[in-house]
């Protein structure tokens, strides 16, 4: 039976090897300290964090998460070591919460092996506090107990450190908070929280929300492991409408708020905000009825949206949350049953009866018979879930809208030069190992939120295939075209700009597609002389624009001002690039998103070193995306790597040309 904790309480344990699972409302930190009987940690070797996430009889996660595991073995753990303190603290330099007060109350929950939770504690109370001591194992007359403490601290993980008297506790938070910033530069956006209305309407139950969509955090039990398709929890808080980045920026006209909640005895208003006489909201499209005992077919659209474009969205991110959840639920069973498997041949080689004849060979038979039995169930329920996903991938895609959809879908040949901006953009596929045949588009919403580093590198191969370095630096540049023709074909004519910074001219041959049709603000900038004016320009712009929002005065603006949205395509850097410039584009790269500047850098990182840490926070800004399929990506919903494959345009084929064809036709009639 589970002990339901309060701050103070503790609980013995029966176990040694035990599992520590933490769910939350957002990304945050997990760190696990070993501390002497006073409490007091000796030094950083005695800490497992992100940047050292394995210490004697400890595990922690390598990122920040919204969910996470941590295995602790009290058997392994150092003689000197009493207690063993698990920490939580919000990352800190992000667009995230700052004070726990403002998200969700933290759950943190002690499991055996088995998966069953011996004991539980909620985390209330926290308002400004930023880190905080979850609960503490400790050791008492040669026993362990766990105590639920909740202790917070507003100065984050220095000042917790600090109190538990270790003496690098500012360099050792600094360590902590750059490798959670590094896990962030390269995660996958979060999905977009849910309303209450807008949970996806399966024909089979709806899956269970991840402890960032405002639901409790997926709990798979491994055996049986749990399938995305059986349970149903509540949607969290809806998503607010996105502010005008900038005067002139046109609004998001598919964004929606949260519908008023009903009184009492009366009836839900589905009526926008701020449509006045708009229609109720639409069911999503339904399937079929299914034969008796066979599985509901797959429909496109079926989650609800205010229009198709915002239901396939809101399906997309379904599919994403859903093959996360299975595949940690298989994940976690397997490891259930290699753990169990370890312990029972433990015990037959403890066991000196186990040695004599052949009682020691037939434990271990049964063994591996049960971990192989376990491990067949939990493929079994994951290739199910799978099936359902692929089946539904495979009408999902084709009724993708071109903003969605990949460059060799039908949609691209019916392209007509859209009249609103799109909810979001694709910029690849992402896929897990287990389930390599299920590609999930990855959308990010526009405008952008943070730039784009295209990686140029030779190493930037997952399986290592690609060692010249020149033909990387081309295809980079490819994919970098690619990404550049989508964002000028699904905005509005004139309203999306795109400049080039090229010093040396190495990029010429794979921007002849935006160059030859004339869809570029100017040629591409060529030289230090070049680069300068570009990079003056847009400064410059970011600016003028920040004085001029900042000062309320946004009407002030010269007359003719270009109020388009500002793209920045910036190869072989840092080729032409001095002290000055390389300052120009950190600028641009940390205020520009906020003012309808955009950054995609097509660069090789180890060519870059030089500049030092000078250029450490220009990358950790940039989403890295690579030219070919590369496993880097990692959310921060259950912290699993993706592979992401970008989106490029198949070989042979014109539909590029013919798309900045009608982009650069539509953008002469607007001017």
């Amino acid at each position: 039976m589970t002990a339901e904790l309060v701050r103070g309480q503790n609980h013995p344990l029966s176990q040694a090897r035990l599992e520590i699972r933490i769910s939350a409302g957002t990304p945050i930190v997990a760190v696990a300290a070993l501390g002497d009987e006073n409490g007091r940690i000796h030094g950083v070797e005695w800490v497992a964090h992100p940047g050292a996430p394995t210490q004697p009889g400890l595990e922690v996660s390598r990122q920040a998460a919204a969910d996470h595991r941590l295995a602790v073995d009290l058997d392994a753990v150092p003689e000197a070591v009493h207690r063993v303190s698990v920490l939580l603290a919000l990352p800190v330099g992000g667009t995230g919460p700052v004070r726990f007060g403002a998200v969700a109350a933290p759950f943190v929950a002690v499991t055996g092996l088995d998966g069953d939770e011996v004991a539980s504690y909620t985390i209330t109370g926290l308002e400004a506090e930023s880190a905080v001591v979850a609960l503490e194992l400790y050791r008492r007359q040669d026993a362990w107990k766990v105590r639920a403490v909740g202790q917070g601290y507003a100065g984050g993980l220095a000042e917790l450190l600090t109190d538990q008297s270790l003496p690098q506790a500012h360099q050792l938070a600094g360590t902590i908070n750059d490798a959670v910033a590094q896990g962030l530069a390269r995660s996958v956006q979060a999905p977009p929280p849910r309303t209450a209305d807008g949970d996806r309407s399966r024909q089979t139950a709806a899956p269970a929300l991840g402890p960032d969509q405002g639901g409790t955090a997926p709990q798979p039990d491994p055996v049986p492991p749990v399938s995305p398709y059986g349970s149903q929890t509540p949607g969290g808080p809806g998503q607010p409408v996105p502010q005008q980045p900038y005067p002139g920026a046109a609004p998001d006209a598919n964004a929606v708020t949260q519908p008023s909640a009903p009184t009492a005895g009366g009836s839900i208003d589905y009526s926008h905000p701020r449509r006045q006489n708009a229609a109720p909201h639409p069911p999503p499209p339904t399937a079929p009825p299914a034969a008796p005992g066979q599985p509901a077919q797959p429909v496109a659209g079926d989650a609800t949206g205010w229009s198709m474009e915002e239901r396939l969205y809101n399906q997309v991110w379904g599919m994403f949350e859903d093959l996360a959840r299975t595949t940690a639920a298989y994940r976690s069973a397997v490891d259930f049953a290699e753990s169990r498997m370890d312990k029972e041949l433990e015990e037959v080689l403890s066991d000196p009866r186990s040695r004599i004849g052949g009682q020691g060979d037939a434990a271990r038979e049964a063994a591996r018979a049960r971990h192989t039995q376990l491990v067949a169930q939990a493929r079994e329920a994951l290739d199910r879930d799978l099936t359902q996903l692929a089946a539904e991938a495979d009408v999902v895609e084709p009724a993708l809208p071109p903003a969605y959809a990949r460059w060799d879908n039908p949609a691209w040949h019916a392209y007509r030069v859209p009249m609103e901006i799109p909810m979001a953009l694709r910029l690849g596929d992402l896929h897990l190992p287990e389930a390599d045949r299920i590609r999930i588009p990855m959308l990010v919403r526009l405008p952008l939120e943070r730039g784009l580093w295209i990686d140029s590198g030779a190493d930037g191969s997952s399986d290592g295939s690609f060692t010249d370095s020149h033909a990387m630096s081309r295809l980079a540049m490819e994919t970098a075209v690619a990404h550049a023709a989508r964002l000028l074909a699904v905005y509005p004519a004139g309203e999306f700009t795109v400049h080039v910074i090229d010093p040396a001219g190495s990029g010429a041959q794979p921007l002849a597609p935006l160059v030859q049709t004339g869809v570029l603000a100017a040629p591409p900038a060529l030289g230090a002389a070049g680069v300068a004016d570009v990079l003056g320009r847009l400064t410059q712009r970011v600016d003028l624009v920040q004085m001029a929002v900042r000062g309320g005065a946004a009407d002030s603006l010269p007359p003719g001002f270009d109020t388009s949205q500002q793209l920045l395509i910036v190869n072989d850097f840092p080729h032409g690039f001095d002290d000055r410039a390389v300052n120009q584009l950190r600028y641009l790269a940390d205020e520009g998103p906020a003012f309808g500047v955009h950054l995609m850098m097509v660069a090789d990182r180890e060519q870059s070193s030089g500049y030092g840490p000078l250029l450490d926070p220009l990358w950790r800004s940039l989403l890295r995306l690579t030219p070919v399929a590369d496993d880097h990506l990692a959310d921060p919903w259950v912290g699993h790597a993706w592979t992401y494959e970008p989106s490029l345009v198949p070989p042979g084929s014109q539909v590029l040309q013919q798309v900045l064809a009608q982009v650069a036709a539509a953008r002469t009639k607007f001017m």
